[in-house]
């Protein structure tokens, strides 16, 4: 017992970053350098298109298709997490209160870090709008199906942060603080070298793997469509990233509101998380939601193509004359007597106008057998 304790007592009580961010691979004509940063964000794309893979085929999408969207989706998804970084963290591109002092040259380079997650989902909705018009496809089926998948990216994603030694947060006496390394470029001026950090990055990737399993749970017991999940996504991320990025202390733009100074991306969340929550809200008033399918109007297989019965039906002249003729005799049957032409007279008039009908046809028939008796003139013979 006494060794456990010993052993447990030698264990840091903190977290270290990573010694190295990369590795270099030689080539004829110089070296290639793989950034570690650069394989979280590989990897979390990756095991995020195998989950949307598995639930795009169950929900009947075409095969190959979230390939088609994928690469319209994930280039425009890199270029504006990269533009929504230089926008919120302008300082190193532009130079404080763009006095120019800063270096362009930076904003191309991303393996050295800098994505911002809304300026990635909002260009890359516009790259997936592009492939699903193409793959014949709904945005919304999409969207709801790639939610869990892209959460579960950002968490893998977070990982990079990790090797870079960067977007820590405050300093803590945590047992799990984080270390950094002192001549760190990130290391904040004029703090003791021994200071641990908030490792925000850990908490966000704690954060959204819980969020992930959430998803999925809330998806197969309510199956959201027309974008719900997506938008629950929304609200979920954000609930965490206002608390998470309040802890930071990188480089940020602020921003001034209702009195409040604050980082750009704290206020960034808190309004997503409103639209988003009300957008959610509003979806879910127009019911429950019915079996549909993912592709778009007049793109469906035939297969999936529901097919009304033929029922072809001919009426005639002489068809409704007689249903209505016999219609009518059936409601104005009295005693077994039929005549629609006059349903309104009395019973007595009905039983004359009877015998009538009958003494002519006695006098018909009379008069055709004069006419073939023997003697009868030839003229009435010849008759057909």
């Amino acid at each position: 017992m006494q060794t456990v304790l010993h052993a447990a007592a030698m264990v840091p009580l903190s977290i270290p970053s990573p010694s190295w961010s990369g590795f270099d691979i030689p080539l004829p004509w110089g070296t290639l350098r793989i950034h570690a940063y650069a394989l979280c964000i590989l990897a979390g794309i990756i095991v995020g298109l195998w989950l949307t893979s598995a639930r795009w085929k169950q929900r009947g999408a075409p095969e190959g298709s979230l390939w088609d969207i994928a690469i319209w989706a994930i280039p425009f998804g890199i270029i504006g997490g990269r533009l929504y970084h230089v926008f919120s963290s302008p300082d190193a591109y532009f130079g404080p209160g763009f006095d120019g002092t800063g270096d362009l040259s930076l904003i191309p380079q991303i393996q050295r870090g800098g994505l911002g997650i809304w300026g990635a989902v909002i260009l890359g909705a516009v790259g997936a709008w592009i492939g699903c018009r193409r793959a014949g496809v709904k945005l919304t089926a999409f969207l709801d199906t790639a939610a869990p998948g892209l959460l579960l990216a950002q968490a893998i994603g977070r990982l990079g942060n990790w090797f870079n030694q960067e977007l820590f947060g405050a300093p803590t006496t945590l047992p799990w603080g984080l270390q950094i390394d002192p001549a760190n470029a990130n290391f904040p001026a004029g703090m003791p070298a021994d200071t641990l950090f908030h490792p925000t990055f850990l908490y966000e990737l704690l954060w959204n793997l819980l969020g992930v399993g959430i998803l999925l749970m809330l998806d197969r017991k309510f199956h959201f469509r027309w974008g719900r999940l997506f938008w629950l996504y929304a609200v979920y991320y954000t609930l965490g990233r206002v608390w998470i990025e309040a802890l930071r202390i990188d480089d940020a733009e602020q921003i001034t509101l209702f009195g409040l100074t604050t980082r750009l991306n704290v206020w960034t969340s808190i309004f997503v998380f409103i639209a988003a929550l009300l957008i959610f809200v509003a979806l879910g008033r127009r019911g429950r939601p019915v079996p549909d399918t993912p592709y778009l109007k007049g793109r469906e297989p035939e297969e999936v193509v529901e097919k009304e019965p033929a029922t072809v039906t001919s009426v005639t002249s002489h068809d409704v004359d007689a249903s209505v003729s016999d219609t009518g005799s059936r409601d104005n049957l009295r005693d077994n007597q039929s005549d629609p032409g006059h349903v309104d007279e009395p019973q007595d008039a009905a039983g004359h106008s009877a015998k009538d009908t009958t003494s002519a046809a006695d006098a018909t028939s009379a008069a055709t057998a004069v006419r073939k008796a023997p003697g009868s003139s030839p003229k009435a013979d010849d008759t057909k």
